[in-house]
């Protein structure tokens, strides 16, 4: 057959190179990848054979095997599972990732420290390649279940990997690794020890459903022995929790989400009754780098009676609780369930509904209980779980409950709605928030004086998603969530008679200005008014109470979404001298063409103030600089 020599990806050299030589501090792991390959493997011949009983594969004995030559010093992690045909080793193979590598690669150099690398290399999924720490060389033979022919990739993890077409391939697929000796202070063991082996199947895999078996060594004047199964195939969600030590729960979850890290908590729910099923689910303790991507795979795995369904089955929980990973076993599905049927199965929709809630007690429990977990947790996952104030309007209140803001009372600790309602002021009947890109530019902003003068709470709310779910939401306990950028605000509620009064003064006193600066900015503008929310700038710029936002209208574009664009209001400042000059300077003449750029500029410096940019910057530039001329 006819052997073609191919170079990796650059990139993926680049990633393959780091991984051999720098991340893994515990070179044990390549064996607990390989045996995850291959059940995975298994996992899919044993579904693909359900769904198609033409389909020629024989699954009579589905099983893992380790085999080990001391003399050529060789281990070969074996399976006859799925395999894979000859396009699909060069597309899984011989490529490292399909996409993302550069972004991956400098994540992976800023790591600090080897557990952070090791993290990364575990949310890419590369765990194929880590066979190389403990070999030179690496050989794997595979035949794709219902093909005739079979496949060897060879390569020593450098520049080139070697293909070729082999006609005497078992079906499934073979990992042979040509071992490096041995060199314990780099915790590269002797990994043709049966002892060795042993181990660490017993510690990484002993929960992995099929059989893992190896042939032990045979004793002078026996005959040969038997194959031994090494791990014991319990199913850790089956089992009662005081049978399960914390390590074993860890080794699933990284088994399950190919994660090295540890996870931040461990859920257990088992449902008895009308429809029984077992759920094991964990919480990451940080965020895939790809969770808020539309790639992103998403949902737990389904077993049905023990037989593996499907990996990411997304009908078990809502979308906001992507990041959860683990298991659910049900009884009472048909093992031949396909995704369409979930999405309208009424069992399931049940089984989400419980999971749901108590995903969510349980983070309420941690926040209750233990407050620097759950500031990781928020940290890494508070984003994504506030999409769920806008989608879950059943959870709506637990959400809430879970839900933590920056505000303007704490420059470090975060507030729940509950807590900002007991610090209400008297008389306060709205809870105040501002959106925007950062806290240091929203708590600068002009929106924030009058409220800043007063000592009047406001949330900080930075995420994207912050524009969307506080529409959603609405009111908290009665009381109603209002942007103080937005709408006309009056916060003189203890003499409002007298400051109604001046006000009223005040607009008739400044009407004429305020009437030819609308017509002057007509096109970017619908109203000009005074202001009760400036102390210190001379102007700003506001949403009308029910109009889109600047940022959500980007927002919706961003998305494919045509939305009008909306004209905003400019609010003047009557206690500032420029806007005391531009009044007087309105009244004292009628050749008002110099008046007329500085009131454009007055508007633009408004846009700037709240973040925006200027709609002609070389103009704003031009103008800025003609009066900056004069001043000198």
């Amino acid at each position: 057959m006819t052997t073609e020599t191919f170079e990796f990806q650059v990139e993926a050299r680049q990633l393959l190179q780091l991984m051999i030589h720098s991340v893994y501090s515990n070179k044990d792991v390549f064996l607990r990848e390989l045996v995850s390959n291959a059940s995975d493997a298994l996992d899919k011949l044993r579904l693909e054979k359900l769904r198609d009983d033409s389909l020629d594969a024989d699954v009579s004995d589905l099983h893992i095997e380790l085999d080990v030559d001391k003399e050529a010093r060789t281990l070969t992690v074996r399976d006859n599972g799925i395999g894979m045909s000859y396009d699909e080793v060069g597309k899984l193979i011989g490529t490292i990732a399909n996409s993302g590598t550069a972004a991956f690669l400098e994540e992976l150099k800023e790591a600090k420290d080897a557990a952070g690398a090791e993290g990364l290399i575990g949310r890419f999924g590369v765990g194929f390649y880590s066979g190389f720490m403990a070999a030179d060389e690496v050989t794997l033979v595979t035949r794709r279940a219902g093909e005739g022919q079979g496949t060897r990739w060879t390569s020593r993890g450098e520049a080139t990997y070697t293909l070729e077409r082999v006609d005497d391939a078992p079906q499934g697929t073979s990992v042979t690794l040509h071992l490096k000796p041995a060199d314990p202070e780099n915790q590269l063991h002797d990994y043709t020890s049966e002892w060795t082996l042993r181990e660490i199947v017993k510690r990484y895999s002993d929960f992995i459903t099929w059989p893992i078996r190896m042939v032990p060594e045979a004793k002078d004047g026996d005959s040969a022995p038997e194959p031994e199964t090494l791990n014991s195939m319990k199913a850790l969600w089956a089992r009662s929790r005081d049978e399960v030590s914390d390590d074993e729960y860890h080794e699933l979850y990284k088994h399950i989400s190919h994660d090295w890290r540890e996870p931040l908590e461990t859920i257990r729910l088992q449902a008895e009754g009308t429809f029984e099923y077992q759920a094991l689910l964990f919480v990451p303790s940080h965020a895939p780098h790809d969770l808020f991507t539309r790639d992103f795979k998403r949902g737990v795995q389904l077993y049905v009676k023990r037989v593996f369904i499907m990996d990411d089955c997304e009908a078990l929980l809502p979308p906001y609780l992507r990041f959860v990973k683990g298991v659910v076993d049900a009884q009472d599905l048909s093992l031949n369930v396909s995704r369409e049927i979930l999405q309208q199965d009424r069992h399931i929709r049940m089984m989400q509904r419980r999971l749901t809630k108590k995903v969510l007690s349980t983070v309420k429990e941690i926040k209750a209980k233990d407050a620097d977990r759950y500031a990781t947790f928020w940290r890494e996952f508070g984003t994504a779980l506030k999409e769920g104030l806008v989608t879950d309007s059943e959870n709506r209140d637990a959400l809430l409950a879970v839900c933590s803001f920056a505000t303007t009372h704490s420059a470090d600790e975060p507030t729940t709605l509950a807590q900002y309602v007991e610090r209400m002021k008297d008389g306060q009947d709205d809870i105040w928030f501002i959106t925007g890109e950062s806290r240091q530019s929203i708590e600068n902003s002009p929106h924030m004086e009058a409220f800043r003068a007063k000592g009047i709470e406001v949330l900080l709310l930075t995420d994207a998603v912050d524009e969307v779910w506080v529409d959603a939401v609405g009111t908290y306990e009665g009381k109603k969530l209002r942007s103080v950028a937005k709408g006309e605000i009056d916060l003189d509620a203890e003499d409002e008679e007298k400051a109604g009064e001046e006000r009223e003064k005040q607009a008739e006193e400044y009407a004429g200005l305020l009437g030819w600066m609308r017509e002057r900015l007509d096109e970017d503008i619908k109203e000009v008014r005074l202001s009760t929310r400036l102390t210190v700038s001379p102007a700003c710029v506001v949403s009308d109470a029910h109009d889109l936002t600047p940022a959500l209208e980007n927002m919706y574009r961003a998305m494919g979404q045509e939305v009008p664009r909306t004209k905003r209001i400019l609010e003047l400042n009557p206690g500032h001298p420029l806007v005391k000059g531009l009044h007087e300077a309105y009244r004292a003449s009628e050749d008002r063409t110099e008046l007329a750029e500085s009131a454009e500029l007055l508007h633009t410096l408004a846009v700037l103030a709240e973040g925006g940019q200027p709609k002609d910057p070389a103009r704003f530039v031009r103008l800025v600089a003609d009066r900056l001329e004069r001043t000198l």
